[in-house]
């Protein structure tokens, strides 16, 4: 490796990140000074200061700590605030992110627990997703055959709704979904659209609608409409919230006559 001249010492450019060193301990900042890269994202940043743990002031300090896995913004891990927006830290460039200052913010989500540092706990998300049973049951794993044909719309639709990745955004950006509520927020409400549409998933779906018109259920919506513009991956969500309010509504309906 070429030393740099004296003469021109590397490019860098500084993070501020919001660190936490447990769950219950008080939040404080660090800043740190980071050697510039072409094409460098926010991951490879983090990992930069892995590797080089010591504050723009020269102390020496701890990793940051963070989540990430495919690094292609699929798995939804690395969630983040970067410069107060919730989005993923792999699709983050640093040439993007300097266009707006010389220095960028990261910060964890602030509608999860935090583990430490930048890593939340995205457990209720993921409990929430099995409330609304967001699956399609398979009894067994015996070739049953090919499944019921779909029409082309209810394709198109599905396939905007598969593209959820449980990241996080919208619900960090929802006013209707905190720390203490039971609010279940536009991505488990979304799945339930995309499995009640499924001709087998279907088979769950008045229950999927007995959780949905419970307590944190869809009606707990503000309609803000925050999700669908914080949403990575453009789901359709504030159709999926209307769609999943209209079948709540007529399940309410029919189990008042029905005396269900």
């Amino acid at each position: 490796m070429i030393a740099p001249h004296p003469d021109h010492p590397p490019k860098t450019f500084r993070i501020r990140v919001r660190r936490q060193d447990g769950p219950q301990a008080k939040s404080y900042w660090q800043q740190f000074d980071v050697t510039y890269r072409p094409n460098m994202n926010v991951i490879s940043a983090l990992q930069w200061i892995a590797a080089h743990p010591r504050t723009a002031d020269g102390k020496q300090t701890s990793p940051v700590v963070w989540d990430c896995n495919c690094l292609e913004e699929v798995c939804g891990a690395c969630t983040m605030l970067i410069n107060g927006r919730a989005r993923q830290a792999c699709s983050a460039l640093i040439d993007e992110l300097m266009e707006h200052g010389s220095t960028i913010t990261l910060e964890p989500m602030t509608k999860f627990p935090v583990v430490r540092d930048l890593f939340p706990d995205r457990s209720r998300l993921f409990n929430d997703l099995k409330k609304v049973q967001g699956w399609v049951p398979i009894d067994g794993m015996l070739d049953l055959g090919p499944g019921p044909n779909e029409p082309p719309d209810t394709q198109e639709m599905r396939y905007a709704m598969s593209r959820c990745m449980s990241c996080g955004c919208c619900l960090e950006a929802c006013p209707q979904y905190t720390l203490t509520n039971h609010f279940l927020g536009a991505a488990p409400i979304g799945q339930a659209r995309l499995f009640n549409a499924h001709p087998t998933g279907a088979q769950l779906k008045e229950e999927r609608l007995v959780t949905l018109t419970g307590p944190g259920g869809v009606s707990d919506c503000g309609n803000a409409q925050n999700c669908v513009k914080a949403c990575p991956k453009d789901v359709p969500l504030t159709e999926a919230i209307a769609d999943i309010g209209r079948q709540a509504t007529v399940h309410s309906i029919k189990n008042f006559f029905s005396g269900g």
